[in-house]
């Protein structure tokens, strides 16, 4: 009967013939791969017939995962579109990329300019009226001091002088008050922003500090240009190697 089916024509009576594309290909793969793990057993290849079949194998699913790849582009390419055409809708409004960005992005970025110069002019006053009170209070603690000092057997003295450290105190809480006032609510956040200034002074710190980082970073540097066609590179050894294709 198989005879006599093989010779219809039609790929829907072939084995797998019912199936989406998806479980064809899937079905395709695991097949393959049962048929690797049997020659990937852990036993060295023997002689050239032993090696033809892995080869065959090794090609088959090399072929078949060029197949899912096509399935998957296929089948993930109208929601791609989909993503495309939702970025460029949106794009306009709140896009932030190198090729341009959104009127909420521009219009933030504006904005954010005058009201920083607008903050910081009202944080310099702020801050100004803060040093004042503070220079205000140091000076009422330095003549509560003095008066403190002369009030050696003069209580109308020593009532005065309590009166001027009562006088310090308050311009002191005031003073607190402001700088306080002037460091909170104020709509600046601060950025610490680093800027490289000895690049071989930041080399030896990180390689002290972070060194797995930095030989992974080197590594990769490297890693450029030989896949590039450089075969020397100080602090490396470039060694050739080969791998079945």
């Amino acid at each position: 009967m198989s005879a006599a089916l093989s010779t219809t024509g039609n790929d829907r009576i072939k084995p797998g013939g019912n199936m989406s594309p998806f479980d064809a290909i899937t079905l395709k793969i695991d097949e393959l791969y049962a048929e690797a793990k049997n020659w990937a057993d852990g036993e060295p290849i023997a002689n050239e017939e032993v090696a033809a079949a892995a080869t065959a194998v090794y090609n088959a699913l090399h072929d078949a995962g060029k197949e899912a790849e096509a399935l998957r582009v296929e089948e993930v390419k109208p929601l791609d579109d989909a993503k495309a055409a939702i970025q460029a809708k949106f794009h306009p409004l709140i896009g932030d990329t190198k090729a341009g960005k959104g009127k909420v992005v521009l219009g933030k970025s504006a904005l954010s300019d005058v009201l920083t110069a607008w903050r910081a002019e009202v944080k310099r006053q702020k801050d100004a009226a803060a040093l004042k009170a503070r220079l205000e209070a140091e000076e009422e603690a330095r003549k509560a001091t003095e008066a403190m000092k002369a009030t050696s057997g003069d209580l109308e003295a020593r009532e005065r002088a309590e009166e001027q450290l009562a006088l310090a105190k308050e311009a002191e809480r005031y003073a607190n008050k402001l700088e306080k006032k002037a460091e909170t609510g104020n709509g600046l956040r601060t950025v610490w922003v680093p800027e490289l200034t000895d690049l071989n002074a930041a080399i030896k710190h990180y390689w002290a500090s972070k060194r797995d980082r930095f030989a992974a970073l080197v590594t990769e540097l490297a890693a450029e240009d030989v896949r590039a066609g450089k075969r020397t590179i100080p602090g490396f050894t470039v060694t050739e190697t080969k791998k079945a294709i």
